[in-house]
């Protein structure tokens, strides 16, 4: 059981047949009981989120046998799955559609996440755009790259370092208890301008190919972050906890800020927490 790097490759177009076979298929076509609430009106699962799981883990467990794969479903019912992974020597980390609300709302905003951890780090994550069929992709010390639906590939770079006022990104403040809530919903006024998509997918695939400068995000569940925090930090960026740690595939809390650099990073986090 062992990754290589070159398995990328391989893993990028697996994910591209889950979203053909069990995710495209359902997309505008969700029937009644093919969408159902978790724990809230906002999160959902459907019939594509359960399918492709399945579809995926199966795959990976046939090439990787004894790697740990964990979902995002499978966590939902045994939420003890995440207790091995800083420990385990390979494992797959998945959100198989990562934006349901979009996806069942028949909003194209949507992608399929898969990040690989070994012995505790990230190594490579991949995040796959079933609508254009294209794939950002990034490996441990190797860059950040496109994979486009024609084979083509072109190097992704952060944003430049930008004032505030002229920065676009999202401040996730809906997640955050008081005061910090009020406080980012009324600093992110002093940026340019902002991006909601409500898929972390598509948020780190902006940021990564410098579309765009910065996000905030209190909840840390591994599937929505490992494959976009390191395409960031390839791609040039900087990521950090809040207090200024490096985020670990192990952490649940403390909240992320993603940045062009680390100055932008210091400034960002001084500005939108400001009293």
């Amino acid at each position: 059981m062992r990754f290589d790097d070159r398995d990328v490759d391989w893993l990028a177009d697996l994910l591209d047949e889950a979203a053909r076979r069990e995710i495209m298929p359902r997309f505008r076509r969700l029937g009644t009981g093919e969408v159902r609430r978790k724990t809230s009106a906002i999160d959902l699962v459907t019939d594509a989120d359960v399918e492709a799981e399945r579809f995926l883990t199966e795959r990976l467990s046939e090439r990787y046998p004894g790697a740990l794969v964990i979902g995002e479903e499978a966590c939902s019912d045994r939420p003890a799955l995440l207790g091995g992974l800083g420990a385990a020597d390979l494992a797959f980390v998945l959100d198989p559609v990562d934006g349901t609300f979009n996806f069942a709302a028949g909003v194209p905003l949507f992608g399929v996440i898969l990040a690989v951890v070994a012995r505790g780090e990230t190594v490579a994550g991949l995040i796959h755009d079933p609508m254009g069929r294209d794939c950002m992709i990034a490996v441990r010390g190797g860059g950040a790259r496109l994979r486009h639906a024609d084979g083509r590939e072109t190097a992704v770079r952060a944003a430049a370092a930008a004032p505030l006022s002229e920065m676009t990104g999202s401040a996730s403040w809906q997640y955050f208890a008081e005061p910090d809530r009020s406080r980012l919903a009324r600093n992110h006024a002093k940026a340019l301008s902002q991006i909601a998509y409500r898929c972390s997918a598509h948020e780190y695939r902006l940021i990564a190919s410098g579309h765009a400068h910065f996000v905030v995000y209190n909840k840390l569940m591994p599937w929505d972050h490992l494959a976009g925090t390191l395409i960031q930090m390839e791609a040039g960026g900087h990521v950090a906890r809040l207090d200024g740690s490096v985020y670990r595939p192990e952490h649940l809390d403390g909240g992320l800020l993603v940045a062009p650099d680390r100055d932008s990073w210091t400034e960002l986090r001084r500005e939108l927490w400001a009293d």
